[in-house]
């Protein structure tokens, strides 16, 4: 692989090969190859990519869209500090990283830069948090070590508020 320095990560475009990217879970690949365009043509989710420079081989991806929360499903601590009524959050629906380059540091980038982004649109829309939805037990655990929490009534959707605490802000 590549070094750091020459990933890069932007929008989903026509040029890149989304049938040879597999990360192991058929439904993430069978989405990449089959939906992601559906989704971004329709407006219901962004893909970003990260690849090697201007290759279109894709090295991982995460979708974002926006969602709302209900107040009840965040931990207390959070909601107790919230108006009463749904909660505006980014939610990425996706993040998945090629087999080829597992544990090499793609998935830590893409959440970097999901987190960035969404930090981004919060100057101009209001967005508490940034959720997740983890695919399986080791994608929960990675998205925890971030400080990510999960939401009261489903412990695969995980939260992790956008304040300056979170984003490391210390203004």
């Amino acid at each position: 692989m590549n070094t750091p320095d020459a990933l890069a990560v932007g929008p989903l475009e026509r040029r890149h090969d989304r049938k040879a990217f597999s990360c192991g879970l058929p439904e993430l690949d069978r989405y990449l190859a089959h939906q992601a365009g559906q989704d971004i043509r329709r407006r219901t989710a962004r893909v970003f990519v990260c690849t090697a420079g201007n290759a279109n081989a894709l090295l991982g991806f995460y979708t974002l869209s926006a969602l709302s929360v209900d107040l009840s499903s965040l931990p207390k601590v959070l909601s107790r500090r919230l108006p009463r009524h749904p909660v505006p959050c980014a939610l990425i629906g996706r993040l998945a990283v090629d087999e080829s380059v597992h544990g090499q540091g793609i998935g830590r980038l893409l959440l970097a830069d999901a987190v960035k982004r969404t930090a981004v649109a919060g100057e101009t829309v209001a967005i508490h948090a940034l959720i997740v939805d983890a695919a399986n037990d080791a994608a929960r655990r990675f998205y925890e070590s971030f400080g990510f929490a999960p939401l009261t009534d489903n412990p695969m959707r995980l939260l992790l508020p956008l304040g300056r605490a979170a984003l490391g802000d210390s203004q």
